[in-house]
């Protein structure tokens, strides 16, 4: 059975300085797998929806995808979800993240989440 789910992280696009601060969640479970397209801002406005919709959604899980070819940003906030999240589907299957872009892929190797992370 596929679930497909959109979610905003707000209900309204907000922005600041021009920018979009808000986060769309697109979500697909096929089976056991979970796959997560992140589209925005991955931050401290955002990072708590995110972790709602995972926290609702990992039962049964063993692999979750994250594609980050929409994500614009991430804070420690949004850090702190990834490693969490890692922590938990290390004991349950696996995790990956694919398509990062080079602003993302910068904060992940300046923190050292590259080598704790599977990014494909």
């Amino acid at each position: 059975m596929e679930l497909l789910c959109v979610i905003m992280a707000q209900d309204n696009l907000l922005t600041q300085h021009g920018r979009n601060i808000s986060m769309e969640i697109n979500k697909n479970q096929e089976g056991s797998k979970l796959s997560i397209a992140l589209v925005g801002r991955l931050d401290t406005v955002t990072s708590p929806q995110l972790q709602e919709v995972l926290d609702s959604s990992l039962n049964g899980i063993t692999e979750l995808v994250f594609d980050f070819a929409k994500l614009d940003y991430i804070s420690s906030a949004g850090l702190r979800v990834l490693l969490a999240t890692n922590k938990k589907m290390a004991k349950a299957g696996k995790m990956i993240i694919r398509n990062v872009n080079d602003v993302v892929q910068e904060v992940f190797d300046m923190t050292g989440f590259a080598d704790i992370l599977n990014i494909e």
